[in-house]
């Protein structure tokens, strides 16, 4: 194979530069020059510069999207420090997002970084009409919500995730997505009189429909389908609407400085809110509630490395994307990805 390079061809919409085809040679021959243009096309904004922020804008800066924007009204703190990699030891006090730019910048010179130190709850619907892909943590139910319906009226890919302690998420909503799968398929071929099996790789053409957010979050467990499916459904998915009920009643995340109250806090509104969506409270163990503190930074790597992932399946249209939750927890050892509100 030769080693120089790929021929820049001008296809969907900006082209790509020969700076760039050499920075960008290796993943052009993994995924294609039409994908590498697409993302090369992308503007994206990550709102919530955590630890998960930053690990999902690591991926995306290095994959050479178009641009890239932080947003955050939050000032550093100490645990930042620890958990967000790109805001320096010294920047506590700084806004979160205008401290994270420079080494978000520095990671890949040819994506234009910008920071947006304003609240995302005083964003309307124009500003985020700017934007080919959101991607939103630390956020609110009722926020993630209002601005999925936004994404979903405007066709812009939305994503949304969180890590709480030994706890992550992930949510996709693509709208009606098109993409492309390898397929592999065998066939008899008589040669010399003898029949032999080949096997040819194909490009297969794929649709996906993808719901919003509330339609997720608002299921009857009652029903015929879900009661059916409740033991398959991970603790996880409860897990989350606990923990965002938490966010919602008290406007923070579970604090280890009053772990004990805040577990008691956790357990209480799981106890409520299984009784509300007639699940069983067994469904989810207790131990989750130890858990939920902090931002462990490889729960972040992973969960941000899953999402990151996403997205760029999702721009460059390349193979089946997650539909429609991705789960992480340390209960279980494992990811799941699980399909709700369909």
């Amino acid at each position: 194979m030769n080693d120089k390079p790929m021929k820049m061809i001008e296809k969907h919409g900006e082209n790509i530069t020969e700076d760039e085809a050499a920075l960008y040679d290796r993943q052009i021959r993994l995924w294609g020059l039409d994908a590498q243009k697409r993302l090369r096309a992308s503007r994206v904004l990550v709102a919530g510069v955590c630890g998960l922020g930053a690990e999902v804008t690591k991926n995306l800066v290095l994959s050479g999207v178009k641009s890239l924007t932080l947003l955050d009204h939050r000032k550093v703190t100490q645990l930042d420090t620890f958990a967000n990699f790109l805001a320096p030891h010294d920047s506590i006090g700084q806004n979160i997002a205008e401290a994270s730019k420079e080494r978000a910048q520095v990671l890949n010179p040819m994506v234009e970084v910008s920071a947006d130190p304003g609240n995302i709850s005083d964003k309307n619907e124009e500003y985020f009409t700017q934007f080919d892909v959101i991607c939103l943590s630390r956020c609110q139910r009722e926020e993630l919500i209002r601005i999925n319906n936004i994404c979903h009226q405007h066709n812009i890919l939305f994503f949304a995730g969180d890590v709480f302690g030994m706890f992550g998420y992930t949510f996709t909503d693509l709208q009606e997505h098109h993409y492309v799968e390898e397929v592999k398929e065998r066939k008899s071929v008589k040669q010399d009189g003898k029949t032999q099996v080949m096997e040819e790789t194909k490009m297969v053409k794929r649709v996906e429909t993808f719901y919003p957010l509330s339609q997720a979050l608002d299921v009857d467990w009652t029903s015929k389908k879900y009661a059916s499916q409740l033991r398959r459904t991970s603790p996880a998915y409860f897990i989350m609407h606990v923990i965002m009920e938490f966010l919602t009643l008290h406007g923070r995340t579970p604090d280890p400085a009053q772990r004990h109250e805040d577990e008691v806090e956790l357990l209480t509104i799981k106890n409520s809110l299984l009784e509300k969506m007639n699940v069983p409270p067994e469904k989810v163990n207790n131990q989750f509630a130890g858990i939920m503190f902090g931002q462990v930074s490889p729960v972040c790597a992973i969960v941000g490395g899953v999402l990151a992932q996403e997205i760029i399946k999702a721009v460059s249209q390349k193979d089946p994307p997650h539909n429609n939750f991705f789960f992480f927890s340390t209960l279980d050892g494992a990811g799941v990805v699980e399909c709700i509100g369909h």
